[in-house]
């Protein structure tokens, strides 16, 4: 009997490495290399565009640094992110590093398709693990309405996966407005989603629902009672995201809510407490699940 030693397979060490670490690698033939260690680490993926921040010790490079990016994630475009979201139509601040200033594309996640410009619109991959959750909340006895549509980051998944009787989507930005139109019709729930333009303390329909979607943060607890007339007879379940000092939660966030809803002689009583992502020391972003009644 003949014995045959195998010798394993050596690698190229190049395609070995990590995505960073060839970035790093490539970078360092283009760049001072003590400054190799502000590159940043992190990325945000939306479609065929990336989003990065840059270190302000490397944004002289920024052209280059986006070439690299690009290339190796296979991007056709790459933003950097120079001010988080703002404003009441939360608006990303952003710039084009890298590739065209279209950067009109359609993000897959998740069996949901979302048409969107990431230069124009926000849309945010830390809250992906949220929009899987509330894809699979609801039933087709329920309607609901999501006071903060947008593109239709909680709608899309819920319509597309619980099917509900009906979603009434509120949505006061004009550009994410037309981006949630054209998603419904591509993710073919026009049967199940009602798109409603405009402030939603104004448009959304009173006294109808089972389900609310509070998903926004800065302000929320002003819509709290926007949210409480959307329920039928004011009861029903209202999943409320802000942010909020993390010693506070959830006995105070809770407290907040009864002074509202006391107001309509019912009372709030905590489902959950879902920590969503760190937004700053000691304070990050929640969702609680209430259930009013």
């Amino acid at each position: 009997m003949v014995f045959y030693r195998f010798q394993p397979i050596k690698l190229n060490r190049f395609m070995a490495l990590t995505q960073f670490e060839q970035i790093k690698k490539l970078l360092s033939e283009k760049i001072p290399s003590e400054l190799i260690c502000f590159l940043p680490g992190k990325w945000e993926k939306i479609g065929d565009v990336l989003v990065i921040k840059l270190h302000t010790n490397v944004e002289q490079y920024r052209d280059v640094i986006g070439e690299v990016y690009a290339s190796v994630l296979n991007r056709k475009s790459v933003l950097c992110d120079t001010g988080g979201i703002s404003g009441m139509y939360r608006e990303p601040n952003v710039e084009v590093i890298y590739g065209s200033d279209d950067c009109e594309t359609v993000h897959k996640e998740n069996g949901v398709r979302f048409k969107l410009d990431p230069m124009r619109v926000m849309f945010s991959s830390g809250n992906m693990d949220e929009r899987r959750r509330m894809a699979n909340v609801s039933n087709n006895e329920e309607v609901v309405v999501d006071l903060f549509a947008g593109i239709g980051y909680f709608t899309l998944p819920m319509a597309v996966h619980s099917r509900p009787k009906r979603i009434f989507a509120c949505e006061i930005n004009p550009v994410a407005f037309d981006y949630l139109c054209q998603n419904i019709v591509l993710n073919n729930v026009t049967d199940v989603v009602e798109p409603l333009r405009g402030d939603n303390r104004k448009v959304a329909p009173k006294n109808v629902a089972d389900r609310v979607l509070l998903g926004y943060f800065g302000n929320t607890y002003s819509f709290l009672p926007t949210a409480v007339e959307c329920l039928k007879n004011h009861a029903g379940i209202v999943h409320y995201h802000d942010v909020f000092s993390d010693d506070v939660v959830p006995d105070s966030v809770l407290q907040q809510v009864d002074k509202i809803v006391e107001k309509y002689r019912r009372k709030a009583e905590l489902l959950k407490c879902k920590h969503v992502k760190s937004y700053a020391p000691g304070v990050s972003h929640y969702v609680f699940d209430i259930r009013i009644g």
